[in-house]
């Protein structure tokens, strides 16, 4: 190595650290080592001299120093980072010239034309035929994703590579093409076998999630389990609304009587507010008659919490309602039940008798609470009328 490709080396080293991002993590030092590797590999190799080698291996150290100035052109600011580099070193011009030409030759869209741009253009993609490609490419990958050039997926890269590995990129010198391609085309044999993979798993995941919406769409018991889970849950939360408006009127008439037995009932016995007893006892009393229909309306029903053999058998018990079960022993409850899962049709049997029942109670429920609320309503209006009239009779 003479001593100006060794102060390149150093300058590259420097320059890298000082100025080019972290976010590089594929071009940076380490693949320009590799670049440097290989353009001696092919040095030795080749028949060229003493001259061309100084300037393949300069081309080599500086073609990424771009990097540090930007992503998109770097070739043209390694050029000019190179030709610093050099005048500053006495470089003579044929020299600099050559070295500029082999870093624009790094370029992907551009052909080497000269043995020298063939030979620094295979060195710069010799990772294609290296058993560490899929380390590296993963880098670039990360690297593009970090700068925000590009943010491709594992599927998109692979297809990606195998792009430029077929269509994109060749090797130029004789050694390269007798020793590289070897390894670039067990690299992309690698490269289309993965990608078969994912083609293959792709598919049967596609192919898992039609038939599992097909499954879906199709499957009747699917809809008939919706029918009975959405009713079930209609039918309690209008139970629970009858009994939040029962207790409603419970509290509002509990209310209603507290404060007539503490404000008004005692002082019926002055002579002066004999007028008020009868709107009295007509408010007290239709208030008791509302607490009285709520309380009938949320009153439970008390079963016999047994069942029998030939209920069962018969269909005439619906163990779906804990009323029908809760005083029977383990053993026979769970008879019970496995008789009723061997039959789809007695499941779905059961579950229309529970169905069934629940709206028989909601019926009354409601039919309940409606009359409370009526008498409520009347009650409150008749108080209020005769109220209105004692007042004036007095």
């Amino acid at each position: 190595m003479t001593e100006l490709v060794e102060q390149a080396d150093k300058f590259v080293l420097n320059l890298f650290k000082e100025k080019l991002p972290n976010t590089f993590i594929y071009h940076n030092y380490s693949h320009t080592q590799r670049v440097a590797k290989s353009t001696k590999e092919l040095i030795e190799n080749s028949e060229i001299n003493v001259k061309e080698e100084e300037v393949l291996i300069l081309s080599a150290w500086l073609h990424d120093t771009g990097y540090t100035v930007k992503f998109h052109g770097h070739e043209e600011e390694s050029v000019k980072i190179a030709t610093k580099f050099l005048e500053e070193n006495n470089v003579d011009q044929e020299t600099i010239d050559q070295v500029a030409k082999c870093i624009m030759a790094t370029k992907m869209d551009s052909t080497p034309e000269s043995k020298l741009e063939k030979i620094i253009r295979d060195a710069d993609s010799s990772h294609m035929a290296k058993d560490y490609f899929e380390e590296t490419s993963e880098l670039l990958r990360q690297e593009l994703q970090l700068l925000n050039i590009r943010n491709f997926s594992a599927g998109e890269w692979l297809a990606e590579n195998v792009h430029m590995f077929t269509d994109k990129h060749k090797f130029y010198t004789d050694y390269a093409l007798k020793h590289w391609k070897e390894g670039k085309d067990e690299n992309l044999s690698n490269l289309l076998e993965d990608q078969s993979k994912k083609v293959q798993k792709l598919k049967k995941e596609e192919t898992k999630a039609r038939l599992k919406a097909e499954f879906k769409n199709n499957n009747p018991e699917r809809s008939i389990q919706s029918l009975f889970r959405v009713t079930l849950r209609n039918h309690i939360k209008l139970s629970d609304i009858a009994d939040t408006k029962a207790n409603i009127l419970l509290s509002v008439n509990a209310i209603i009587i507290s404060l007539a037995l503490a404000n008004i009932i005692p002082k019926l016995d002055a002579v002066t507010n004999k007028h008020l007893l009868i709107p009295t006892l007509i408010l007290v009393i239709f208030s008791v008659a509302s607490i009285i229909l709520s309380i009938m309306s949320t009153r439970p029903n008390v079963t016999t919490g047994e069942f029998t053999k030939e209920q069962v058998e018969n269909r005439d018990v619906n163990l779906l309602f804990f009323g029908n079960f809760h005083k029977m022993p383990f053993k026979q409850f769970k008879w019970g039940i496995n008789e009723i899962i061997k039959d789809k049709d007695y499941v779905y049997e059961s579950l229309m008798l529970d169905l069934h029942l629940l709206g028989k109670v909601l019926h009354r429920k409601y039919m309940l609470l409606r009359l409370t609320y009526t008498v409520f309503m009347v009650g409150i209006i008749a108080s209020v009328l005769s109220f209105v009239v004692a007042f004036y009779l007095k």
